[in-house]
């Protein structure tokens, strides 16, 4: 390993404290910087699923066909806001033109390489923090109310199989055994014994951040505002708060990230696929798995402080204010999946996931500047990519062969 470096990682969510612990591992000086404090970002809402097998592009064959419907529908799984549509218009196209078979099995061997060892890379951070109690290992259920949605589907499932994903169909009665509680209007299902859920992610990365502190790292509340860059390259950022050293940077500022490689030089086609969830905090129901209705593109999962119901996409940047319709369309979803569903109080939020046209992150080196890594772009798999993102960013920092083949992840394909 190289000597100790003094790394700043730009980025508080899970894949910022991921790469900031295994830094720190290694025995690097670590400070993360973020305005907000960790896990209060993308981190703090998402579904929480962990899928070593998740290793489907959101661009696959068909896309195109389902965008018009798209923009017809307002309540639809995904919305675009028609005055964002200019600024959305070049990533869509660059988005639907990765819609091929051939693209899609190469962005899927990509994302199954960085997703497969994922509760291995969870093993070490959690252990250490105290925090294993949040990782669940119960797989993961897919339900669908028609012999023809899990059909439509069967390219992704067999794509799973091809790599080595475990992929077990289920009848009707096999569903209501794994999950007594579900309404009965679910035909065929599909359960995926290896995958699991987190069962608080905003508290994972607590738990995280709260070690990472106790092992001498760092954490400061400021935004960065600039780069001061010197014969090396960046040596210095500015903040509103002051100055902050560095020798070495890791860019892993979530949907942010975009705006800080544009100042090295690096200007990448990132957006935000904003999310919502809601959230039942008494459901009257406890389901063992995290659900997936694929035909409604939303998913349920049993979190320790309720029941989440998470799913839609939303184009329209990263300052407009949020539209709670959105996550209110869950309810009704939510009751037709569990007609037992109390009538508590709820809970709802948005957050804004870090999406790249190709559904692959940027893990790299930027193309400038040895010493500034990229950690951004895992879209709606961040979860389950940030451990072992993590452990790669450390391996660049400590001069080792990262453990799998991150060309795929290069900053220079678009």
């Amino acid at each position: 390993m190289n000597e100790p470096r003094n790394v700043t990682v730009i980025g508080a969510g899970i894949v910022g404290m991921a790469c900031a612990c295994y830094l720190k591992r290694d025995g690097h000086d670590v400070t993360v910087i973020d305005p907000l404090p960790p896990g209060e970002g993308c981190s703090k809402g998402n579904a929480g699923h962990i899928s070593p097998g998740g290793c489907l592009p959101m661009a696959m064959p068909g896309v195109l066909s389902k965008v018009p419907g798209w923009l017809a529908d307002p309540f639809g799984p995904v919305r675009i806001r028609w005055r964002y549509l200019p600024r959305a218009a070049p990533w869509l196209m660059r988005f639907v033109g990765m819609g091929t078979r051939e693209k899609a099995e190469v962005s899927a061997d990509a994302l199954r390489a960085l997703h497969a060892p994922v509760f291995e890379a969870y093993d070490p951070l959690v252990q250490h923090a105290g925090a294993e109690d949040l990782i669940i290992r119960s797989g993961q259920l897919y339900v669908y109310e028609t012999e023809e949605g899990l059909e439509n589907d069967r390219m992704g499932w067999e794509m799973r199989r091809a790599r080595g994903v475990e992929v077990q169909e289920l009848d009707a009665d096999t569903i209501r055994q794994i999950e007594p509680t579900l309404a009965p209007i679910y035909r065929r299902g599909v359960y995926l014994p290896e995958h699991g859920f987190c069962r608080n992610p905003q508290r994972l990365v607590h738990a995280l951040a709260e070690q990472f502190i106790r092992d001498g790292g760092t954490v400061l509340g400021r935004a960065v505002t600039r780069f001061e860059i010197g014969p090396d390259g960046p040596r210095r950022l500015h903040t509103e708060a002051g100055e902050v050293e560095a020798s070495d940077i890791v860019i892993a500022a979530g949907a942010w990230s975009h705006k800080l490689t544009a100042m090295l030089g690096d200007r990448l086609p990132l957006e935000s696929q904003r999310g919502y969830h809601l959230e039942f905090a008494a459901p009257g129901v406890a389901p063992l798995n995290t659900v997936t209705s694929p035909e409604r593109s939303f998913a349920a999962t049993p979190m320790e402080t309720g029941l989440r119901f998470a799913g839609t996409v939303e184009f329209a940047g990263l300052s407009a204010p949020p539209d709670y319709r959105r996550a209110r369309i869950l309810r009704d979803l939510g009751r037709r999946m569990y007609p037992g569903l109390a009538n508590g109080g709820t809970s709802e939020w948005m957050g804004h996931r870090p999406s790249l046209p190709d559904s692959l992150p940027v893990i790299d080196r930027a193309t400038r500047f040895p010493s500034v890594y990229y950690a951004f772009g895992h879209g709606h798999t961040g979860v389950s990519g940030s451990p072992v993102t993590g452990r790669i960013i450390a391996d660049l920092v400590s001069g080792r062969p990262p453990e799998i083949d991150i060309s795929p992840f290069r900053v220079d394909r678009f």
